[in-house]
């Protein structure tokens, strides 16, 4: 799939919340989709990866995976991460078939 079949608080609470961050870990986000089959699979991956991300002890690794070796404040990503997945928790409130998406026809 591509981030323009997820659900707007799916895209919203994931993509946009990325961005805000940093372009580099939209991208991360971004190309999650393509191994996706739905909103719910997404939200699931996108939780893995997460969770991941915040297990790693070597933050270096991080950077240089996520961020093509861009300084970034670790306390910021961190904090970035748990609103992310604050915001999955959110969406998965709404049931797939009744949350909105963008009509791009």
């Amino acid at each position: 799939m591509d981030t323009d079949e997820l659900s707007v608080p799916t895209y919203d609470g994931i993509i946009r919340a990325a961005e805000k961050f940093n372009h580099n870990l939209t991208l991360q986000f971004g190309v999650l989709a393509s191994n996706c089959k739905d909103d719910d699979d997404y939200l699931n991956q996108a939780e893995a990866i997460i969770n991941q991300w915040l297990q790693m002890d070597q933050f270096e690794e991080i950077i240089d995976d996520i961020f093509f070796g861009e300084s970034v404040s670790q306390e910021e990503f961190i904090n970035t991460l748990n609103k992310i997945s604050s915001n999955i928790a959110e969406v998965r409130i709404t049931p797939m078939e009744q949350r909105e998406y963008e009509d791009w026809g």
